[in-house]
């Protein structure tokens, strides 16, 4: 086996079919593709990769898989471990350029009409190409995998891992559509098609639909801390050593040890700590909205075509869709492109620290789990506002993923599962476990505009919720109820500033704050 000197995990050993995978150009292209997405240009030790971050959740996955309290039934084979490696190693294979930045912020935009698309969705597709380009069906079958049939494949077991339960798809049928998958925590009666029912719990290993605690969110706890230097307080070794599968109602599950609750929820506070701290910290978001805007003028940009199959080009957005093309596109491709292209001018105010500036921020009153309304302002200065939602949570939202998703065993009885309510946890546990915050970011460079957005803004945020909701609604019954609630704040807002320029920026704030608090 190959050994990785990582400053992570320290040396890692790699099973032969891992390294074979690793030395394919759809897995070097992660070389290239900042973990962090803009974060680099925000925090000067944020220049991992995803490639580093791949390999440490392969290792982890079968640093899990193969802890001997995990098999204390004999239900896990050979087989299974290197499945499990290797759905770790390629889970992230479908990311883009700036990783979050194309999928989630990007791709919405440039193909809005289009069906949902998540990273997840690439990743099976280009492990599938890795698979057929590099022609490793030969060799999984060599160390026992099983490639072909519908009888526990391994691809498909694999697959299963990364994003869900496949549904109603055979191994040879591509159509990746978020349709096609169901989240098997969510359904229990339905059946996998990688592994029977009574080995469900390795699907809780790489990506946990379960309760989000898995290898995946180990490593990058533990890569992103030590490379934005924040301190990490979850140890992810300690879980490894404590964890168990147990019985939860005819259902087998990792569980962990009751007295490693606090550790637990160290690593959602710690989630929670990151997002705030570096994920979505303002400055990184201007500069990803920044790269995002790039993104989205070099998808309009005729010169910008990339070579996908068969000798054909293809605009940013359509690539996603092309094996070959996805395959060349990384981060670091597109930065050297964007010299030739319109999209320069923004990267060159990314280089010269020109940025978007933050107007101000708002935490908003809303707790459900509603989508938030879109903001569309029709106006001259909407090329200039930006309105960026910041979501904060322990990642189930608004609920507990421990006293509501996460099982655990006692000392003096370990092969059953089972919740710990909040009562018996700590009084000192949130009431609240998600919050939103709008930002408000100014594209302009000129400092008086920015002035007087801010001094806008500020004035908004003193306005009472209920007297801008009494004023708005008693406009709209004085017009008989006919206008609409756009209009009305519009109309009432207009009335009271002289300035049709605040006017503006009131009516954007207002429109802001009815939609989204």
């Amino acid at each position: 086996p190959l050994v990785f000197n990582d400053p992570i995990h320290g040396h890692i050993k790699l099973h032969p079919l891992l390294v074979k995978i690793i030395d394919t150009p759809q897995f070097q292209r992660l070389r290239k593709i900042k973990q962090l997405g803009g974060g680099y240009y925000v925090f000067p030790g944020a220049s991992h990769n995803r490639f580093e971050h791949s390999v440490g959740v392969g290792h982890l996955a079968g640093e899990l898989v193969k802890e001997p309290s995990m098999d204390s039934e004999s239900l896990i084979n050979d087989r299974d471990v290197l499945c499990v490696q290797i759905a770790g190693l390629c889970h992230d294979l479908g990311h883009g350029p700036f990783s979050h930045v194309f999928d989630g912020m990007f791709n919405p935009q440039a193909d809005p009409k289009g069906e949902k698309w998540e990273h997840e969705d690439a990743s099976i597709f280009m492990f599938d190409h890795l698979v057929n380009d590099n022609n490793l069906k030969p060799l999984m079958n060599h160390y026992g995998l099983i490639t072909e049939g519908d009888n526990e494949n391994d691809l498909v077991f694999i697959k299963e891992m990364i994003k869900g339960s496949l549904k109603n798809n055979s191994p040879q049928n591509e159509d990746y559509s978020w349709k096609n998958f169901i989240i098997p925590a969510l359904s229990p009666q339905k059946l996998y098609k990688g592994r029977n029912n009574e080995k469900s719990f390795l699907y809780e290993i790489v990506a946990n639909k379960q309760n989000g605690i898995d290898v995946d969110k180990f490593d990058y706890f533990a890569r992103d801390c030590h490379h934005l230097g924040i301190q990490n307080n979850f140890d992810h070794r300690r879980f490894i050593v404590f964890a168990r599968v147990c019985n939860v109602d005819g259902q087998l599950h990792i569980c962990s040890r009751d007295k490693e609750m606090a550790n637990l929820y160290d690593m959602f506070h710690t989630r929670n700590s990151l997002h705030r701290r570096a994920y979505q910290h303002r400055v990184k978001m201007a500069v990803e909205i920044m790269i995002k805007d790039a993104l989205l003028k070099a998808n309009q940009d005729p010169h910008f075509q990339i070579k996908s199959s068969e000798g054909k080009t293809c605009c940013l957005s359509e690539a996603k869709r092309d094996k070959e093309a996805y395959t060349k596109l990384t981060g670091r491709g597109f930065e050297l492109w964007c010299l030739k292209l319109t999209a320069h001018l923004t990267f060159k105010r990314i280089m010269s620290r020109d940025l978007y500036q933050l107007v101000g921020e708002i935490k908003t009153l809303r707790t459900s789990n509603e989508p938030l309304l879109t903001v569309n302002i029709n106006t001259s200065f909407s090329i200039t506002l930006l309105f960026q939602v910041a979501k904060f949570d322990y990642g189930k939202k608004n609920e507990d993923p421990i006293s509501n998703y996460t099982y655990f065993y006692s000392k003096f009885n370990p092969t059953i599962g089972f919740k710990i309510p909040r009562e018996e946890v700590s009084n000192l546990l949130p009431e609240c476990f998600s919050e939103k915050h709008i930002r408000v970011y100014w594209k302009r460079r000129d400092d008086k505009s920015l002035e007087d957005a801010k001094k806008c803004f500020k004035a908004v945020k003193k306005v009472l919720l209920f007297y801008l909701m009494a004023v708005v609604l008693l406009h709209k019954q004085q017009c008989g109820g006919k206008i609409s609630m756009q209009t009305a704040v519009k109309n009432s807002v207009s009335c009271q500033s002289p300035d049709y320029k605040l006017q503006i920026y009131n009516f954007a704030f207002l429109v802001a704050l009815m939609n989204f608090i």
